[in-house]
């Protein structure tokens, strides 16, 4: 995807991207495309006490070509089930929204606040209606139905290699005894 963003603007982007990858911001790392700096991803590590914890997370932004005028659009890449984020990943947050400031705003703070929403969804802008449904009447199937999904999609996957079985000493005085 091709965007025309202005001189300007794309410096800035820079800038912030620099800043975020610099910054030691918890729960969050950054993933920098050297070949396209308009491909911000990061790794949001899923918080403690919370359906997410232990999952790894994926969450880009895509840039308009009036940006900054109007907020990035944020998306998860990672599959995971919360009432903010539709099936497709888009993401419903205030501050990518309504209260999108475009002369007052950080590529950190924007991470900051969407890994925020993973400790405290707010059900009542629902994007996933049935995560928002079982969030208000049920939250222990919430938050296990949100646990599966991390489990699944989220975790970071272990290589099993089968275990080596010991040699007994019968075994091993034969291969002694072939060898040449």
């Amino acid at each position: 995807m091709e965007i025309d963003l202005n001189p300007r603007v794309l410096n800035l982007l820079t800038k912030q991207i620099n800043r975020l990858s610099q910054e030691s911001l918890e729960g969050v790392k950054p993933i920098i495309n050297e070949e396209n700096f308009l491909d911000v991803q990061v790794e949001i590590t899923g918080p403690e006490g919370t359906p997410y914890h232990g999952g790894i997370f994926k969450c880009k932004l895509e840039f308009p070509s009036d940006f900054p005028i109007s907020p990035p659009k944020g998306y998860f890449l990672t599959k995971i089930f919360h009432p903010n984020i539709s099936n497709g990943g888009e993401i419903c947050v205030n501050t990518l929204k309504k209260d999108w400031n475009p002369s007052n705003w950080s590529l950190s703070n924007i991470f900051n606040v969407i890994r925020c929403l993973l400790i405290q969804p707010f059900p009542e802008s629902a994007l996933n209606e049935e995560a928002g449904r079982m969030f208000m009447e049920n939250y222990e199937l919430y938050f296990k139905h949100a646990q599966l999904y991390t489990s699944i999609n989220a975790m970071p996957k272990q290589i099993f290699t089968p275990a080596k079985r010991p040699q007994t000493h019968i075994e091993k005085l034969k291969k002694w005894l072939r060898r040449d």
